[in-house]
């Protein structure tokens, strides 16, 4: 793992640094649903830039929240999976898409939800661990 700072004075203050990025909550949550290519990442979350999604994705491979698979192919196809760690972010994860989903309905905000794409020869099925949240 790696640790941004020496002294913490609040546990609150270790999640942050890990998960207080931008896009690297979200990047967590899709990751959550099960493998993922880094195409289809970038499909559903078509606002952040490549080297951004890059950026995270090497960060929380650098904090051993997310590992990644290299495939034979060429170009060589790119998985990403939660590991265990990352796996036991999936409470909080949770727990943020329902406040998400519940703030978005209280104030009338549309969330529009990027469809993954029928991938030809995936890496293997994405099974949900916990209902539909992204």
């Amino acid at each position: 793992m790696s640790i941004a700072r020496k002294r913490y004075y609040c546990p609150v203050e270790v999640a942050v640094d890990v998960l207080g990025k931008r896009w690297t909550p979200v990047i967590l949550a899709h990751l959550k649903e099960g493998v993922h290519r880094y195409g289809e990442l970038r499909r559903r979350m078509p606002e952040v830039s490549e080297k951004v999604l890059t950026q995270r994705l090497r960060g929380l491979e650098r904090d051993g929240l997310v590992e990644r698979s290299v495939h034979p192919g060429v170009p060589a196809p790119v998985s990403y999976r939660l590991t265990e760690e990352g796996r036991g972010l999936a409470p909080v994860l949770q727990a943020l898409y329902d406040w998400g989903r519940e703030r978005a309905d209280r104030h009338g905000v549309a969330i529009e939800p990027v469809e993954p794409l029928e991938s030809v020869g995936s890496v293997e099925p994405v099974a949900a661990e916990t209902d539909a949240a992204p």
